[in-house]
Parts: structure tokens; C-alpha cells; sequence
């Protein structure tokens, strides 16, 4: 029996759907999942911002993003959904290793597995952003993006806030962080099986008529250009460790004596001015390493995105549009937890579970409204509400808990999780979150169909994960640069910051209005 077009829209939305909550599984893992651990495993909030930079892959992954665009690793399956099975396996492996590693005795260790967890699932995250470029025509976008921010923070209720809940010993399950990380990597052994089965092959584009001039890039090229953009990283690696640090102490020092922080606060300072100055060295390095090795797969996406007008503006409003959210999301878990001294139980049930179930309706709304306001209008009207709801915790942070009655959230037991007593939940935090997770869905889903629209098919992977990268920015990067502030101007502070960092986006959206305007028609 023929599908029908209706019934394959269907299927095709389905699968993004279901490959946005295994691109969110892994993410809270390393991010608000393993800041909630290690909160509760005694370390200070700067340690814990300087460990988000586990994240650092998914602000890279565009250098072995060409690798996945040009290779077939399991014959019979097709290049995404082969790259997709390997990536989904690998990580149940590296969440199983990492649930064998306390933080508390083995800090080194721990960061370096879950920082190949967060390589893995940002390997992961190519090729489903890739896949679903591929997969959905234009008319489909806005509607698929919603579907994969609604599948993605499903994932996250699970991983983010369920397992807060798991883990609360006095309300909860009482489940310990291990036992978490293993159930999730079942799941993520899980999601190879439907990627290997459930997903459908892709009849890629040809390229144009213009690139058939272009040298085809070796398979021995690729691999070479990807060994020495690695070891330019390395390089840089090495200098920041073992020149910047020292540099940055010597500079820094003696002005940081003379202050009020406390020694350890100092330090992280100095580490903080040295990662930067070790950015700084690292990225033009790479670059030349790139161009020297002749890395033509990359080199060849992105000289192709950049010969489109607008290119170097469109890259500084990525990096732009999330970093308000970004910045006051990037320490969420401890300010809850820490600050704001709120149960693992309630912060599990309001802010993970109950907020993100509001983000995935306010990008269902988001892409539902996107076929009224277009795409423009659209990023313009969800940013300005995403910025305006980070003033929802400042107002939190400078007033305390218990502002607004709050309710009490009956015990429960639904078998695959429970409370084993009535839990109080402030008013305050309820109003707070619903406000943030709603206009942030709603921005979420507009991006991502803005991101589509700037990436062409040929170079999908490597297009989509130099623009997702770049999107990542705020949410990695701030870490240290969020914890340093936080312990050193107080929370009401940094979450005004976290509003004013907002506005430059939408200043620059509001002058690219022209440049934005054409992406929604239908293009190749």
C-alpha cells in the first residue's frame, strides 16, 4: 500500500521528535544532571562552573563534523544513520564508566569521562541536526523544530528532573547518581536500536553544477586535516596549562591580593583570564593548521557559507540571540540548590520536571505562532520575552523564598518514580520558572528554524554544527565566567547582567531585518 504525503509528513516528524530526546538524554548529564551531583558531593560553585567546561565538544564539533559528512562507517546503513547508531552505542558505554567514578576522590578522572561523554553526544547532535535538515522540506521546518525542542527537554524532565527526584533520599526514590547514570545509558543503547531500525533512508541532494569543478578532498587529505586541527587544540591546550596560567598569576596576583576575595576565589580568577588568553592562541592556530593540512571537506562548508551575504553578521547574532538565557541557566542547579537552599525534591519537580513540560509547550506555541509571525518577527518577540524572564530570578534572588504562597504537592508513586511525602513548593519559584522555560521554548524553536534556513545540504553537518557550535557558546562558555561572578558579585547582580547581555542580540537582530526576511522563503 503507497504512503500517503500526509501519512510520510507524519513519519518524518515523528522521527525528529524521537531523535530530539536522544540528543537531550545525554546533554543534562554533563550540564545541570551532573551539577546537581556534584553540589551534593560538597564542591564550591566556582569548581563547578569551571566543570562545565566538560561541555567544550559541543562549541568544537564542527571540526570532525567534515568527517561525517564525508565517511560511512557501518556499511549497510547509510552515512547518518551509521554515524547515529556508533555514537548512540558508544555513549551507553562512556555514561556506564562514568557512573564507576565518584567526583569526590577522583575529580581528574571524572571530568576527562565526562568530558567524552560530552564529545559523544556532540558527535551525536552533528549528525541529528544534519539528519533532520535532510529529512524535513522547508514548509516542515518550523513545526520539526518545535517537535525536537519538545522531544529534547522531554529528555531533559528525564535526565534533569526526574533524576533530581530519584536522588532526594528524604522525598524521593533515594536512588544514588551511579544507579541514574546506568539507567541512562540503557536508554541510550535504546535509542541505537530505533536509529538502526526505525529511521529512514535519505536520498541526498546532488551537488550543484559549480562544485563539480572544486577538487574532490581525499579520503587521506580528511584525516590528515582532522589530525592537525587536533593537534593545533592540543598546542594550545599545552601553551594555556603551562604558559598562560603562570602568565596570568604573575599579572594578576599581586592585584588580586590587595583585594577582599578570598584566596581560592583569586585563583579562579587567574585560571579564568588564562583559558581566555589560551582561546585567543588556540582558534587562529587551529585555523592555520586547517588551511596548511588542507582540511578540504571543512574548509570547503564553510567557504561555502560564507559566500552568502550577511555570513560574518549572521555568526555574531548566534552567538548573541542565547546568551542572556545562557548566562543566567549556566549555574541554575546550584543557585537553586545552594543559594536558594530549595530541596533536590523540589527543585527535581518545579524546575526540571514541571518547567521543562512548560518548555516543550512554549515551543509547541513557538512553532505553532511562527506560521502567523514568520521568522523574523518571531525571533524578535520570543527574544525580548526570554530576556525579560531572567529578571523573574533576579526578583527571586533579591527577595528570597516564600515571597508568594506556595502549594504542596501530594505524595505519589507512578512506579517509575515517586515522593514519599507531601512537598511544599514555593510560589516564587513556580511563577519564576514558568515564566523563563516558556519564552525560553518559544526562542528555542524560532533559532532552530533559523539555524536550518542558513544551512545548505551538501554540507549539512558541517554547516548546522558550525552554527549549533557557535550557538553553544553561551551555555559552555560562560561556566567559569558565571561561577567567578556569582561568588563575586552576588546573584541579584549577575542575573541583571544575565537581562543587559541579552539586548545586543536584539539590537542586531533588529538592523539584520533585511538579511532575515528572505530565509523563509524555500531555498537549496
Amino acid at each position: 500500500m503507497p504512503v500517503t504525503p500526509r501519512a510520510a509528513a507524519l513519519h518524518r516528524l515523528f522521527v525528529v521528535a524521537v531523535l530530539g530526546f536522544a540528543s537531550g538524554l545525554p546533554l543534562a548529564l554533563t550540564g545541570q544532571a551532573m551539577q546537581a551531583w556534584l553540589t551534593t558531593a560538597g564542591l564550591d560553585v566556582a569548581t563547578i562552573g569551571f566543570l562545565s567546561l566538560v561541555g567544550l565538544p559541543y562549541t568544537f564539533k564542527f571540526l570532525w563534523a567534515p568527517l561525517m559528512d564525508r565517511f560511512d562507517p557501518l556499511a549497510g546503513l547509510g552515512r547518518r544513520r551509521g554515524w547515529l547508531v556508533l555514537s548512540q552505542l558508544a555513549l551507553a558505554g562512556a555514561l556506564v564508566a562514568l557512573a564507576a567514578v565518584p567526583p569526590q576522590g577522583a575529580l581528574q578522572a571524572f571530568a576527562l569521562l565526562a568530558l567524552t561523554v560530552a564529545f559523544l553526544s556532540a558527535s551525536q547532535d552533528v549528525v541529528i541536526d544534519a539528519y533532520g535538515t535532510d529529512l524535513l522540506p522547508p514548509a516542515e521546518r518550523g513545526l520539526g523544530s518545535s517537535l525536537k525542542v519538545a522531544g529534547y527537554r522531554l529528555a531533559m524532565i528525564l535526565s534533569g528532573g526526574v533524576a533530581l527526584i530519584w536522588t532526594d533520599a528524604a522525598t524521593g526514590s533515594g536512588w544514588t547518581w551511579p544507579e541514574v547514570y546506568r539507567l541512562m545509558a540503557g536508554l541510550m543503547a535504546g535509542a541505537a536500536v530505533f536509529s538502526a531500525l526505525a529511521l529512514p533512508r535519505l536520498a541526498l541532494l546532488p551537488a550543484p553544477a559549480d562544485a563539480a569543478a572544486a577538487p574532490a578532498a581525499s579520503v587521506r587529505a580528511d584525516l590528515q586535516g582532522f589530525a592537525a586541527v587536533m593537534a593545533a587544540v592540543l598546542a594550545g591546550y599545552l601553551c594555556t596549562r603551562h604558559l598562560a596560567t603562570p602568565a596570568a598569576a604573575w599579572l594578576l596576583g599581586p592585584w588580586l591580593a590587595t583585594s577582599t576575595l578570598a584566596p581560592a576565589l583569586q585563583a579562579r580568577w587567574i585560571d579564568l583570564a588564562a583559558l581566555l588568553a589560551g582561546i585567543a592562541f588556540t582558534l587562529p592556530l587551529a585555523t592555520w593548521a586547517a588551511r596548511r593540512a588542507r582540511y578540504q571537506t571543512l574548509l570547503g562548508g564553510l567557504q561555502s557559507y560564507f559566500a552568502q551575504p550577511g555570513a560574518l553578521a549572521f555568526l555574531g547574532f548566534i552567538v548573541l540571540y542565547k546568551l542572556g538565557d545562557a548566562f543566567a541557566g549556566a549555574l541554575m542547579t546550584p543557585f537553586l540548590l545552594k543559594a536558594m537552599a530549595y530541596s533536590s525534591a523540589e527543585v527535581g519537580v518545579v524546575n526540571k520536571v514541571l518547567g521543562l513540560w512548560l518548555t516543550i509547550a512554549g515551543a509547541l506555541a513557538g512553532g505553532a505562532l511562527m506560521l502567523r509571525l514568520g521568522l523574523w518577527r518571531s525571533l524578535m518577540v520570543f527574544g525580548v520575552l526570554q530576556a525579560a524572564s531572567n529578571l523573574g530570578f533576579w526578583w527571586l534572588a533579591a527577595g528570597g523564598r516564600d515571597q508568594w504562597p506556595g502549594l504542596v504537592i501530594p505524595a505519589f508513586d507512578w512506579g517509575f518514580v515517586s515522593l514519599k511525602q507531601a512537598t511544599a513548593v514555593d510560589g516564587g519559584l513556580l511563577m519564576v520558572v514558568t515564566l523563563e522555560n516558556l519564552t525560553g521554548g518559544m526562542g528555542t524553536a524560532a533559532f532552530l528554524a533559523f539555524l536550518m534556513c542558513l544551512t545548505q545540504q551538501r554540507f549539512s553537518a558541517t554547516q548546522f554544527a558550525l552554527l549549533s557550535a557557535l550557538a553553544s557558546i553561551g551555555r559552555v562558555w560562560v561556566g567559569p565566567m558565571a561561577g567567578v561572578l556569582a561568588e563575586s558579585i552576588g546573584w541579584p547582580a549577575f542575573f541583571l547582567l544575565s537581562t543587559v547581555l541579552a539586548l545586543p542580540a536584539l539590537w542586531m537582530l533588529w538592523r539584520l531585518r533585511e538579511a532575515v526576511l528572505p530565509l523563509e522563503v524555500p531555498r537549496r
